[in-house]
């Protein structure tokens, strides 16, 4: 799992963050601790949200408090790592001038619920001069975790040693896996600016039947997981509502429908990734059209938009390309890709949305609905580079 590149700069090079993400096993004392953790930091985050609120409304000012302020009242916080209070009052901070700055764009911050199924929290690395270890570290076959100690872990990659690990952060997902997230900051050459060539540049149409169909006439054409595991989600879910809630049988079927649910979605991860990482090494410029896939699947009366992963694919795409220097050109969805003409033009407003097919007034061309629009996406992009 990774994320984008840093755009500072060092000597030629710039700051790029890795993360590697792990199931860890911990032990029931250990777990026990990071359940408090979990209820230390929503309930930190909940009372300074209040504060908040009550000053805002007397002022009109922005202010938080700190974490120290509450550990009179509420003793229990300082059995949880302090570090991780810490993050809470950053996080509610970026939540506020994020919003203030743009409230289009981002929610107000709102109250955390103690029956959230998914739980985390952040803890910083502490590095300390001579032979003191890191706060956060990997050591053998576990990590090592303030108050928590050496916890098991599954590590399927080990970072490399002039990576600087920024900080770990622990979850609990819904089916009560418990993982640990270790963010790696590492210095990285520049990679050298390709410009494409038409040859080299793929157009991609989001396709609610195949996924994708790209500018070459390919369509993607996934397994579709949800759709499998419907039947079985049904038959689980019938069974599920006969049953006492909160018995021993209820809450071990609810546990498999939790751990389907986690399978599907690691399912579409991993193609995801897959996908997004075969076009970024056979292609030097993708171009894609910002369609709003929630407002389409608003308009959609028929086919999962949300279900299909689009939108990862999406992230994962453009960030693999910005790491090999290539291009992912984003164009406007207001663009006409699938009512115009690749060929001659020609913008075919008369063109009915359910026709696979339609054949242009002008030139007389067939033309398939979504290869034509992938194309026109294509050329789009390549006009957006050379204007």
């Amino acid at each position: 799992m990774s994320f984008g590149n840093k755009k500072t700069e060092i000597e030629g090079r710039e700051l790029r963050y890795t993360a590697i993400k792990v199931r860890i096993y911990p032990t029931p004392e250990q777990a026990e601790i990071m359940e408090k953790t979990f209820d230390a930091c929503r309930y930190i985050w909940n009372r300074m949200l209040t504060d908040q609120q009550e000053f805002y409304a007397a002022t009109d000012k922005l202010f938080i408090p700190t974490p120290a302020r509450y550990k009179k009242d509420a003793p229990f916080l300082k059995e949880a790592d302090s570090q991780a209070l810490v993050a809470v009052h950053q996080n509610i901070q970026k939540a506020f001038l994020d919003f203030f700055s743009d409230p289009k764009r981002y929610h107000h911050p709102s109250f955390k619920k103690k029956k959230d199924r998914i739980c985390t929290y952040r803890t910083y690395c502490h590095h300390y001069h001579g032979k003191a270890p890191d706060s956060v570290r990997i050591e053998g076959n576990g990590i090592v975790l303030p108050k928590v100690k050496w916890v098991r872990a599954k590590l399927h990659r080990r970072p490399l040693h002039w990576w600087t690990l920024q900080y770990a952060t622990v979850m609990k997902n819904a089916a009560g896996k418990y993982y640990c997230s270790l963010l790696y900051q590492y210095p990285a050459k520049q990679p050298e600016a390709k410009r494409p060539a038409p040859e080299t540049t793929l157009g991609l149409k989001y396709s609610v039947s195949h996924f994708y169909v790209d500018s070459e006439g390919r369509a993607a054409d996934p397994p579709r997981w949800m759709a499998e595991a419907q039947p079985k989600l049904d038959a689980m879910r019938q069974r599920l509502s006969r049953m006492v809630p909160g018995s021993n049988n209820y809450n071990k079927l609810l546990q498999r429908i939790r751990l389907l649910h986690e399978h599907i979605a690691n399912q579409r991860l991993d193609y995801a990734h897959k996908e997004s990482r075969r076009i970024a090494n056979a292609w030097d410029a993708v171009c894609v059209r910002t369609d709003n896939l929630a407002e389409m699947s608003q308009r959609m009366k028929y086919g999962n938009v949300m279900d299909s992963g689009f939108g990862r694919f999406k992230y994962d795409l453009e960030y693999k390309l910005t790491r090999q220097g290539k291009q992912y050109i984003s164009v406007d969805k207001a663009t006409p890709t699938s009512q115009t003409c690749h060929r001659c033009g020609c913008v075919n407003t008369a063109m009915n949305r359910r026709n696979k097919r339609w054949t242009c007034p002008d030139c007389g061309a067939v033309l398939d609905r979504e290869v034509n629009a992938a194309i026109n996406i294509k050329n789009a992009g390549l006009a957006q580079l050379s204007a």
